[in-house]
């Protein structure tokens, strides 16, 4: 399939005499055409970036946007912009299948095609851009039929992961079925998932997941882990000042948010201990314009009734099985692991489920409200004493330690961790008070 996409690029360039490139509608590269010469002013930064890394970057995909390129039928002039790093006009070509675009075809124009009629404002195009729009629609057909079969196979991946215990067997079988007949997977191959988190689903026409090795299918699915879980979590909130057996109260109610959205993608490994593949994927999708914040994305932390900032998007991997049939649990380890990463920036961007440490229990732990002795701690207006208490646990309570993480004196140490105890009743001497501040402040995170 990749091969027809580079012969019909070649031909597009070699119909013009440009160098071409075809991006698909998130910007990911999907084919480019030979650059003749070694002049870096006609080759230009967003397409050498492009090329070299895979993908146009969002601030070059909303100043190509600009330009109407999304809603385009015909070829399209874009002006060349310097401060952008676009030091040569392109010409757009819009990838089009039944009325929905798959992606675009850019021309760099190093001057000989100024003067090419486009076919715009009544007049014919140039035969040569007739002839380059008929291959941009033969390629918008290869990747609507890419999609199509993508969207299948997805379906089928979605199903066996929300499928109760007994409905599992006949959702891996059909799922594996399916990959059998589309030549990606042969059973009995390593496989593992990975989740990517939070993924904008507000998009219906989005392009497909780009072709990368590995990459066998992707859904979107909710998340969860949060408060919207359970209706009843958030339902009474603590009473401010209340101590550890403090009484509840339905003053300050934290809202309800909805599940974030997250992808889970599959992909073939080498072997199960060697994740490699999976990491490539991961990076790719985080790249992705739909990773990161989703779309009016509004999750609120436990106990809190203002959301916090967007945060980047996180990506977790799952153990590697040979068993479709383990693919619900692998979801799970995945899910944990993209939890953990979004909540914790030590972790890094990608983790896999073997290295999030205590976050494996805590991910396991049903959504509940906090615990009446924390909830004053995570209101916003102690956000500060919060993140003290939660180095000074990550610290195993050394002072010296403390204190120069936070770049504060000791004695202002000792001033918030006293605020810590009398805003919650615990005594920061005693273990099990300790353990329940730490599991808590870390919990409220996820």
């Amino acid at each position: 399939m990749r091969g027809d996409y580079q012969q019909l690029v070649d031909e597009i360039s070699a119909a013009l005499g440009a160098p071409a490139t075809l991006e698909d509608r998130d910007f990911g590269l999907i084919a480019f055409g030979a650059h003749e010469g070694d002049d870096d002013e006609v080759m230009d930064p967003v397409r050498t970036r492009s090329i070299l890394q895979r993908r146009s970057s969002a601030a070059v995909r909303a100043w190509f946007e600009a330009f109407g390129i999304a809603r385009a039928k015909t070829a399209l002039r874009i002006p060349p912009d310097p401060a952008a790093g676009v030091f040569r006009g392109r010409i757009c070509l819009p990838v089009r299948h039944r009325g929905i675009v798959h992606g675009y075809v850019w021309l760099l124009d190093d001057g000989h095609l100024t003067d090419l009629e486009l076919g715009t404002r009544g007049a014919p195009p140039d035969p040569r851009i007739a002839q380059a729009m008929e291959t941009a629609a033969r390629i918008g057909a290869l990747l609507a039929d890419e999609a199509r079969a993508g969207a299948e196979l997805g379906d089928l991946l979605r199903e066996l992961l929300v499928a109760a215990p007994d409905g599992q067997p006949a959702a891996a079988a059909a799922l594996r079925d399916a990959l059998r007949d589309s030549l990606r997977f042969t059973p009995g191959a390593p496989l593992t998932l990975v989740a990517v988190l939070p993924w904008d689903t507000s998009d219906t026409d989005a392009a497909p997941l780009p072709s990368l090795p590995g990459l066998l299918a992707a859904c979107a699915l909710p998340a969860g882990g949060g408060p919207a879980d359970d209706p009843s979590v958030g339902a009474e909130e603590t009473e401010p000042g209340a101590g550890r057996t403090g009484r509840t109260g339905s003053a300050a109610r934290p809202q309800p948010a909805a599940p974030v959205p997250a992808l889970a993608a599959l992909v073939r490994l080498r072997a199960s201990a060697a994740p490699a593949p999976a990491h490539t994927v991961a990076e790719h999708l985080l790249r992705s314009p739909r990773a990161g914040a989703a779309q009016g994305e509004r999750q609120t932390p436990r106990g809190s009734g203002h959301p916090p900032p967007p945060r980047p998007g996180a990506a977790g991997i799952g153990a590697g099985t040979r068993e479709l049939t383990d693919l619900p649990a692998t979801w799970r380890e995945a899910l944990d692991a993209a939890r953990a990463a979004h909540a914790e920036p030590r972790l890094g961007p990608i983790t896999q489920w073997d290295a999030i440490g205590p976050y494996r229990m805590l991910t396991a732990l049903p959504a509940t409200a906090p615990d009446p002795a924390i909830g004053p701690l995570l209101a916003p207006a102690h956000a500060e004493l919060a993140r003290t208490a939660e180095v000074f646990l990550d610290c195993a309570g050394q002072a010296s330690r403390t204190a120069q993480a936070l770049g504060i004196h000791r004695q202002t140490l000792y001033y918030r961790l006293g605020r810590v105890e009398k805003l919650t009743g615990l005594d920061l001497d005693d273990g099990e008070h300790r353990l329940l501040l730490h599991m808590a402040l870390k919990a409220a995170r996820l």
